[in-house]
Formats: structure tokens, C-alpha cells, sequence
């Protein structure tokens, strides 16, 4: 038996909104057997749509929902994890072997609450790494100014910049930076979040808000010294996070292609587990795909060189886990590392659960998973109506053809009378493509004018209003 923790970041490290959604994809991981932890009654459509593509019966898992705590069951509140009345309800789901019956800890998040939850019931040495979580290495590890410490230790390349911890030392290394770039543009980026939605282009010229880059928020620079400082005399508090966090500030490099390398870290070494890619679509992630293809010899070998290094660097000080290292492909195809994951990613549902054990992509013929996020311009009323457009359109997947549409998290709407926000897969074969499937469901469900969301938003949130 394993106990899967469908947590997300701490808030004590990131306030985060509604996540039933995304927590519950969790529901992949899934295996006879599990014991699955939730901060809400899961959506049944959806649970059992999941459990229907893995082959895994729903009468074959636990599910407890933990205590709302102070996040109103919208997110799983930490000190739920360790309320005794709940550590109880865990023990009694473990049935008549108890403790002894745990294979594995695994949390979405690894949080010290999940350290402590492990330690409670006996089976702190089965969640990897859990002393060093317990002792805030979650944030340790997540943290992007860490980050650069660390992987200039390693000897592996990253973009020019710096880490600065005051608003003068941002300001003297906005003006340093812009000054050695070639394209007189940097990104700021807070050291807790993702997505690009906590990064900020600071462009000297406009013409540079290129559609492909991965920071939400665009700013056009005044000129001179003074835009500098009145840009940070703004910002600094919403970079910092009210002055808790350093602040990362790097060249921007236009006409990169954004790909990562993810790893497993172990006690006695790492893995490589995949590469894919990252699409931004007006500075919104858009799209990715797995496996990673149309990259030379030479790119793929840096990219897993500079990826193992990191993963390696992460495993000495303590991490255990998954772990995502990010990197650009550069025009004369160099690779930097942008970031490192050291969390279950966005991307491990997709390449571990749904490419290689539902899809089985390197079977013949050989297919290709892409997943979407439901753009901002799409008005879908909620999974039930997403799942009869596929069905219309014949577009659901098929098992035989290994191609079709995969939904990957549920499609609840986060206000009511608002289009939902998930996102889904399209599995095709490589050399057909996925932008005819995609165009179809485009033509369907794009009903949303521009312009009337704000392209900063996490989730672009629609004035259009409609009834499902």
C-alpha cells in the first residue's frame, strides 16, 4: 500500500488559490491499493473517467478527505495532515497490518506536514528524504535564487544575472544587466512561483514583447536610470513577496525554445525519467509536449548532461524525489538551465502516467502526447460538456488507434457562471501532428474575445458570462 498526498505548495511559501482541480491528479499516480489523501471529495465523473484509462477499479483505492482546516477544502491545509482525529482515520485505513502494510509516502508537494504525518504513523523511512523536508527543505530545494547558487556550484551554465535581496541592489544589477544585453531586456523573476506567472520583461523596446516568452507580466522600461528606479520603487514588494524572498533578475534571450530534463533522486543515485518541451503562447504556458523531439544529438547530450548534474547537486543536500530542470535552447543552440522543480511536476502526470502507461509512446507505432491548458479565449461550461464535444467530434481517445483526446484533470469552474480551467492531452503520431486536433476544439469552444481577460492573470478570467 502506498499513501499518495494530493497536496500542493505550502502557503506558508506560496499563497495559492482554488487547486481541488489540479490536486486531483493524483488520481493517475493511482495503483490497487493506495490510500489517496484530498482536501475535497474528488469529482466523481472525472475519478472514474481517470481510473477507466489506467485500468485501476475505484473499489480498489482508499480515499479520505482531510479536515478543510483555514483553506475551506479548496486546497489541502498542512496542519490538517497531523489533527490526531485525522492521523487516526489514516491509522484505521490501513488495515489489520497497520504500519508494516506502507510501501511508499508520496506527496505532490513535500512538505514538512507530510514529514510529520509519516513520522505520526510509523513510516517516516518510507517518504524519501523526509528529514530534510521536515526540516523546510520543500522550500530549500523550490527556491529559483537557490537555485543559481547552486547550479553555478555544479559548473552548469545558466543565463547572466543576479540574486538581489534589497531594492538598491536591484536596481544596480537592472541597469548592469541591461546595459551588457544584447537584446536591452531582462526578466525578473520571484523565487516561489510558476508558469512564468511570477516573471516580469523589462524591455527597453517594445518591439521585444516577443509572443514565445515565458513571463506573464510585461513592462516597457522609461528610460534611463530613473524608469529603473521607478519600475522597483513599484515592484520590489510583489517580486520579494512583501520583502520574504530574494529576487532573481537575468538577460532575457529572445528566440529560445524552452525544454526540461526531469530525474528521480534516490538515496544511492539519479535517474533521468524524460525530456519534453514548453510552449508559451502570448507569454502564457500554452502547451508541451513529450517525448522531446526535432533537438539535435549535441542539444539532447547537454541538456541530460547539465539536467543529472543538477539532479545530483539536489540529492547531495538532501532531496529525494522527482525533479524538473529547466533550460532554454538558445539560436546557436547552447543550453542554460532557467530553474530546477524539486517537486512532483506538472509534467510527471503526463510523461509517467498517461504517455508511457496509457498511451505506451515508444510502442509501434511510436505516438506523441501534447497537453494543453485550456486557453483564456475558451468558454467550456465543465467536464461533462468537454467530454460530449469529443464525442461529437470523434476525437475521444481510442485505445486501438493509440490517438485522441485525453482530459487530465478535472474541469470545475472556479466561479460560478465561469468558463473552466484544466487541461488535456492530444495523442497523435509524430508525423501527422496535433494542430488539426487542436483547431477543431479551437473552432468549437473560442468564444472569448480578446481583450476581455487580463493576460497577467494565472487563469484569464472572462467578463463573458453563460450557462452550462
Amino acid at each position: 500500500m502506498r499513501i499518495l498526498v494530493g497536496n500542493h505548495i505550502d502557503p506558508s511559501v506560496r499563497e495559492r488559490g482554488d487547486m481541488r482541480a489540479w490536486t486531483q491528479r493524483l488520481f493517475w499516480f493511482a495503483r490497487p491499493g493506495d490510500l489517496l489523501i484530498l482536501c475535497c471529495e474528488p469529482d466523481p465523473a472525472f475519478c472514474d473517467y481517470a481510473l477507466d484509462h489506467t485500468g485501476v477499479k475505484r473499489g480498489e483505492l482508499t480515499v479520505l478527505v482531510a479536515p478543510a482546516g483555514g483553506l475551506g477544502g479548496k486546497l489541502l491545509d498542512p496542519a490538517s495532515l497531523t489533527v490526531p482525529s485525522f492521523v487516526e482515520r489514516v491509522r484505521a485505513a490501513l488495515g489489520p497490518d497497520g504500519p508494516a502494510a506502507v510501501t511508499e509516502v508520496f506527496a505532490l508537494w513535500p512538505s514538512a506536514a507530510v514529514a510529520r504525518l509519516a513520522g505520526a504513523l510509523g513510516v517516516a523511512d518510507r517518504f524519501l528524504g523526509a528529514a530534510f523536508f521536515a526540516q523546510g527543505g520543500g522550500e530549500l530545494g523550490n527556491n529559483k535564487a537557490n537555485f543559481r547558487a547552486l547550479a553555478a556550484a555544479a559548473e552548469v551554465a545558466i543565463l547572466p544575472g543576479r540574486v538581489c535581496r534589497s531594492r538598491a541592489e536591484a536596481i544596480e544589477a537592472t541597469q548592469a544587466l541591461l546595459q551588457a544585453a544584447a537584446s536591452r531586456a531582462v526578466v525578473v523573476k520571484q523565487a516561489h512561483n510558476g508558469a512564468g506567472v511570477g516573471n516580469q520583461l523589462l524591455v527597453c523596446d517594445a518591439q521585444l514583447a516577443v509572443d514565445h516568452v515565458g513571463a506573464r507580466h510585461l513592462h516597457h522600461l522609461a528610460p534611463g536610470r530613473d524608469g529603473i528606479t521607478a519600475y522597483w520603487s513599484d515592484r520590489w514588494s510583489w517580486a520579494s513577496g512583501d520583502g520574504r524572498w530574494p529576487v532573481v533578475i537575468e538577460e532575457f534571450a529572445p528566440g529560445a525554445d524552452a525544454v526540461y530534463s526531469e530525474h528521480y533522486a534516490a538515496d544511492d543515485g539519479t535517474r533521468p525519467t524524460e525530456m519534453g518541451r514548453l510552449v508559451y503562447v502570448r507569454r502564457r504556458l500554452s502547451h508541451q509536449v513529450v517525448p522531446l523531439d526535432d533537438v539535435a544529438g549535441p542539444v539532447r547530450a547537454a541538456l541530460l548532461e547539465g539536467g543529472t548534474r543538477l539532479a545530483e547537486t539536489y540529492r547531495a543536500f538532501g532531496y529525494r524525489g522527482y525533479l524538473s530542470a529547466d533550460a532554454l535552447v538558445l539560436p546557436d543552440s547552447s543550453v542554460v538551465f532557467t530553474e530546477v522543480n524539486a517537486q512532483v511536476s506538472g509534467s510527471l502526470h503526463l510523461y509517467q502516467s498517461i504517455a508511457h502507461r496509457v498511451v505506451d509512446v515508444a510502442a509501434e507505432p511510436r505516438r506523441q502526447v501534447v497537453e494543453y491548458h485550456v486557453p483564456p479565449t475558451w468558454a467550456v461550461p465543465g467536464f461533462s460538456a468537454f467530454l460530449a464535444a469529443l464525442d461529437d467530434l470523434g476525437l475521444a481517445y481510442d485505445p486501438a488507434a493509440r490517438t485522441g483526446v485525453i482530459v487530465s484533470m478535472p474541469a470545475i469552474p472556479l466561479a460560478p457562471g465561469a468558463p473552466a480551467q484544466f487541461v488535456f492531452c492530444i495523442v497523435h503520431c509524430p508525423d501527422e501532428g496535433y494542430q488539426g486536433v487542436f483547431d477543431q476544439l479551437n473552432a468549437l469552444f473560442a468564444t472569448v474575445l480578446e481583450g476581455t481577460y487580463d493576460a497577467s492573470q494565472h487563469l484569464g478570467t472572462s467578463t463573458v458570462s453563460f450557462s452550462s
